[in-house]
């Protein structure tokens, strides 16, 4: 098959296949015996597959018909133990790499459960720890019984929505297990961005100050945090990683944040890479958006019933109140007309719909941040100003989208001479990475500022531009921008890529028409982004639209824990 049959075939078919879910197809039907027509029933299938693996799910559902089908192709097993392309199992059909990522995280799980069942029991100063770490006074009862979970499981989960206290509670965790062991853990802390690792650091840093123990077991808690590839050992451009099953991670315990954000891929191959005996606590809100790739691990792992014992969700909200909590639970919950309600009260200074040019307000809230970079600012300084407002977008291209906002802005600076657009740099541009480039530590999502680096001589004295990036553990980092790699402006930034950030204020811009991006899921991610103040821009049809409409993936994970289960 020609270039030009593959485009013609992605063309005409329905979902908007990809050139590669044709080929795909076409590759697996020329083995077959089948006549034209049962090829043709055989394609669409298996470019079903492969295109919805791309949107997000790990699995399709298949009937009685197409079962049959696929069994008789010869490219379909249903013996996983077979290396043929494709798996079915019951009525879900699958890409064999991905079958074998949920099979194996799913029976990774169960054998840590076994393990704690048949002899990690809870030591008997578990409680005495529990009251002097969580005092009762404090009414934190639900961190109480999130900690005594965590601390006589090998796998546990601790979920809740912002300001729920989930890193403040694993804190006290693990010098509580440092209290209980023989010997100190040996942990590990990691997040799926670096933002997320930068959040984690800093909020780590900030509660073992505050833990009722000595200094020695303070000691043992470590404050940096390293992204999930890096605690792994990714080896680009391959998929695999240094550690795995057969050279697993060193460390005794485990802590990933934003597990939400984790894809089943990623999560297959942490839980492959842990050493026997190892514990594992991941943190999320398993309400926000699912990860970018396949899968919706932690939503998943929090349904499963056989799991219940090691899911714990806190729910009491400590700093995240008022009106941007409540319009964020009405979402959350799809409860739109009352969403819509909060939304246009406008009795919540916190809480407002825009009701000024959208252009000119994004302007003026840069005016801060390159006052500071004209007048030579610390980095750390023009940074933390930078950062405390940003423009979260639904879509990267179209009306109020990404793209749109960021060019809109830029000339709009420009004509308020904030900044010089006679080249692609400037001092002040703010940039996103989107391309990794380990060899720099530079990841897709680091943020970064263009500014003017003076050099100082013994005769002379130079200056260049150069972009800096703050790092997780806080040191800054520059670099000539023809080295940084593939970035964009980032006064406006999508909502999946604000992930494991916040913001003093946050302003939502959504599109003027409903879309497939939209959903309840990622309008919650964006509200809950907003530490202060929210204001958001959007038509009432494409609102309520947005919070009636829900991320549905197709998965088999919870299904294999209920087989477990039988």
């Amino acid at each position: 098959m020609t270039d030009d049959d593959l485009d013609a075939a992605a063309q005409t078919e329905p979902r908007s296949f990809s050139r590669l879910d044709v080929a795909f197809a076409r590759f697996l039907s020329r083995r077959t015996d089948f006549d034209p027509l049962q090829k043709q029933a055989f394609e669409a299938v298996a470019m079903t597959v492969s295109y919805e693996q791309n949107q997000g799910h790990s699995c399709i559902r298949v009937d009685d018909n197409a079962r049959a089908l696929l069994l008789a192709s010869g490219q379909v097993s249903s013996d996983p133990e077979n290396t043929l392309p494709l798996v079915i199992e019951q009525d879900r059909l699958y890409l064999h790499r991905y079958w074998n990522y949920e099979n194996r995280l799913a029976m990774q799980i169960k054998t840590m459960i076994q393990a704690e069942a048949n002899g990690n029991q809870p030591v008997a100063a578990t409680e005495l720890l529990l009251d002097r770490y969580f005092d009762a006074t404090d009414e934190i009862d639900d961190q109480r019984e999130a900690a005594k979970m965590a601390a006589k499981q090998s796998f546990s989960i601790i979920t809740g929505g912002p300001g729920t206290g989930k890193t403040f509670t694993v804190v006290k965790i693990l010098a509580l297990l440092q209290e209980l062991a023989e010997q100190p853990l040996h942990i590990a802390l990691a997040a799926p961005t670096g933002k997320a690792a930068m959040r984690l650091q800093e909020s780590i840093g900030f509660s073992k100050a505050k833990l009722p123990c000595s200094e020695t077991i303070k000691n043992r808690i470590p404050e940096t945090v390293s992204t999930l590839h890096r605690l792994l050992g990714a080896m680009p451009p391959s998929p695999y990683f240094r550690h795995h099953a057969d050279k697993p991670l060193v460390h005794d315990l485990v802590v990933v944040d934003e597990a939400s954000m984790v894809d089943l891929a990623l999560m297959s191959k942490l839980l492959d890479a842990l050493k026997p005996g190892a514990r594992l606590i991941l943190l999320g809100d398993k309400d926000q958006l699912a990860s970018v790739e396949s899968g919706a691990v932690l939503a998943d792992l929090a349904m499963a019933e056989t799991l219940q014992n090691n899911v714990y969700t806190l729910k009491k909200s400590h700093r995240f109140g008022g009106a941007i909590k409540e319009l964020a639970e009405a979402v959350n919950l799809q409860q739109d007309q009352l969403a819509w309600q909060i939304l246009s009260d406008g009795g919540d200074r916190a809480l407002q719909r825009l009701d000024e040019d959208l252009i000119d307000y994004v302007a003026a809230q840069q005016a801060d941040y390159l006052q500071l970079t004209k007048a030579g600012a610390e980095f750390e300084r023009i940074f933390q100003a930078f950062s405390r407002f940003q423009v979260l977008c639904s879509n990267r291209q179209g009306k109020n989208s990404v793209a749109d906002i960021n060019y809109r802005v830029e000339q709009k600076l420009a004509e308020q001479q904030r900044i010089d657009l006679s080249g692609l740099w400037y001092p002040g541009r703010p940039v996103m990475v989107t391309q990794n480039n380990p060899a720099l530590h530079l990841y897709n999502g680091d943020i970064g500022i263009c500014m003017a680096d003076k050099t100082v001589g013994i005769y002379s004295s130079t200056e260049k531009l150069m972009v800096f990036f703050l790092r997780a553990d806080g040191s800054v980092e520059k670099y000539l921008p023809a080295r940084v790699p593939h970035c964009e402006t980032v006064f406006a930034m999508t909502i999946h890529k604000s992930q494991g950030s916040e913001f003093e204020e946050v302003l939502i811009a959504l599109p003027e028409a409903i879309n497939p991006v939209l959903t309840k899921e990622l309008l919650y991610t964006a509200i809950t982004r907003a530490k202060t103040r929210l204001k958001l821009v959007a038509e009432e049809a494409v609102f309520i639209a947005t919070v009636q409409q829900k991320i549905e993936r197709i998965t088999g994970l919870v299904d294999k824990f209920r087989a477990t289960a039988q």
